[in-house]
C-alpha cells in the first residue's frame, strides 16, 4: 500500500495556520491609520526585514471551510470561527501549514467543543493567554506541531517580562519584612523587651519601644563618651586624698610645739613653783 492510500485510509487531513496582522483591513490599503498602520510598520520591520516577529493574530482550519481562532468576550465562549483568511478585524497576512492530523471530523468537533467550554471568552489575557495560544492548544491536540515561534515572541517576551518584574517585586517586599524582621529582633535583644513584654504584643508597641530605645541609645553613647575614665577617676581621687594628707600633716606640724618652746615652758612652772 502507497503512502497516499495509507493516509487515504487513515482520514489524514491538512492543518493550515492562517495568519494576520493585528490591524484592520483597511489600514493595508493606506485608507487608515493611526494604531492599526503603526503595528503593520512594526511587524514589516520586526518579521519581515528582522525576522524577529511582531503583534499577530492567527487561526486554525483543519476539515471543512472555516479556522477556528480565540479572542476576548463578556460572556460565552471565546472560541469563534470565520471563512478562511476572511476575518475582517485584522489584515491577512500568510497561511503556514503546520502538518496533517489523523483525527478524524468527529473528533475534531469533539476537541472544539472541548476547548469552547475552557476557553471563556473573559479568561482571554493579551500576554499569556491570547489567540496564539489557543492556536497552540489546538494544534497539540490535533497532534501536529505548533506555531512558528516568530508568531507569539512578542507577547512570550512581553510576559516574561511581567513575570520577572512581578518576581522582583515579590523578593523586594520580601527583604523588606526580612530586614524589619532583624531590625525588631535586634531591638528586642538589645532592649531586653523579651523578658519584660508579652510575646504577642503588636506591630505599634514594637515601632514605639524601637523609637525609645533609638533615644536612649544615643544619649548613651553621647554620656559615655562624655564620661571619664574609670582610672582617670580613680587616679582624681587618689590625687586629691593625698593632697589633703598633706595639707592635715602641714596643719599638725604647724601645731606641735618645738624643744625650745618646752623647756621654756617648764623653767615658767618651776618659777611660778618657786614663789
Amino acid at each position: 500500500m502507497s503512502e497516499g492510500e495509507e493516509e487515504e485510509g487513515r482520514q489524514v487531513q491538512e492543518v493550515v495556520a492562517h495568519v494576520y496582522d493585528v490591524a484592520s483591513s483597511g489600514s493595508s490599503e493606506g485608507g487608515g491609520g493611526g494604531t492599526g498602520t503603526a503595528i503593520l510598520h512594526v511587524n514589516r520591520f520586526f518579521k519581515d526585514a528582522i525576522g524577529l516577529g511582531g503583534i499577530f493574530h492567527t487561526a486554525i482550519q483543519v476539515y471543512g471551510d472555516e479556522e477556528w481562532s480565540f479572542g476576548y468576550c463578556e460572556n460565552g465562549t471565546g472560541v469563534f470561527s470565520c471563512p478562511p483568511c476572511k476575518n475582517p478585524m485584522y489584515t491577512y497576512r500568510e497561511s503556514i501549514v503546520l502538518g496533517k492530523t489523523t483525527c478524524s471530523i468527529f473528533t475534531v468537533n469533539q476537541i472544539l467543543r472541548e476547548l469552547s467550554w475552557k476557553w471563556p471568552g473573559g479568561s482571554y489575557e493579551l500576554l499569556s493567554r491570547n489567540c496564539n495560544h489557543f492556536c497552540n492548544t489546538f494544534c497539540e491536540k490535533l497532534d501536529v506541531p505548533k506555531l512558528p515561534a516568530w508568531v507569539n515572541r512578542f507577547a512570550n517576551a512581553g510576559d516574561a517580562a511581567l513575570e520577572v518584574a512581578e518576581n522582583t517585586a515579590e523578593k523586594l517586599k520580601q527583604a523588606k519584612k526580612d530586614i524589619a524582621g532583624a531590625c525588631k529582633a535586634a531591638t528586642t535583644y538589645l532592649t531586653g523587651a523579651s523578658s519584660s513584654s508579652p510575646s504577642n504584643a503588636d506591630d505599634s508597641g514594637g515601632s514605639t519601644n524601637s523609637s525609645l530605645f533609638e533615644g536612649t541609645w544615643l544619649r548613651s553613647i553621647i554620656g559615655i563618651s562624655m564620661k571619664p575614665s574609670r582610672s582617670l577617676m580613680c587616679s582624681d581621687s587618689s590625687d586629691s586624698s593625698d593632697d589633703e594628707k598633706s595639707e592635715d600633716e602641714r596643719e599638725s606640724d604647724c601645731q606641735q610645739p618645738s624643744g625650745d618652746q618646752i623647756e621654756e615652758k617648764k623653767d615658767a612652772t618651776q618659777e611660778q613653783a618657786g614663789k
